[in-house]
């Protein structure tokens, strides 16, 4: 059952731009960790980062180019990815847990128990 939306995938070039957004279907993301995973073909589901208890936490391969925000007057969670490369190429996935989640295991997705469906980001030219 999808608990959270995900939107604004799609294709982009080497190097462009995306900005993806997260809407929770049934509670809002107050007192919420949120967090970002990625899924692609024959890989193992990846964290890209979490804001958890007040703190932001990004997997060390991720910092630089993408960075999570929540915007709390609109409800909404987001993921913005700059400088994407073909290898960025997965489904991406936004994930919740109220009401927050240890620091030292914000990648570990059983963590979570709110996921949405996932959205496309396909980087190629």
């Amino acid at each position: 059952q999808v608990q959270l939306v995900e939107s604004g995938g799609g294709l982009v070039r080497p190097g462009g731009s995306l900005r993806l957004s997260c809407v929770p279907s049934e509670f809002t993301f107050d007192y919420y960790a949120v967090a970002w995973f990625r899924y692609a073909p024959g890989k193992e589901r990846e964290g890209i980062g979490a804001i958890t208890d007040g703190d932001t936490i990004y997997a060390d391969s991720m910092k630089g180019r993408f960075t999570i925000s929540v915007d709390n007057a609109k409800d909404t969670a987001y993921l913005e990815m700059t400088n994407l490369k073909p290898e960025d190429t997965a489904v991406y996935y936004c994930a919740a847990e109220y009401p927050f989640v240890p620091k030292k295991v914000w990648d570990h997705p059983y963590e979570y128990d709110y996921w949405g469906q996932g959205t496309q980001v396909t980087v190629s030219s």
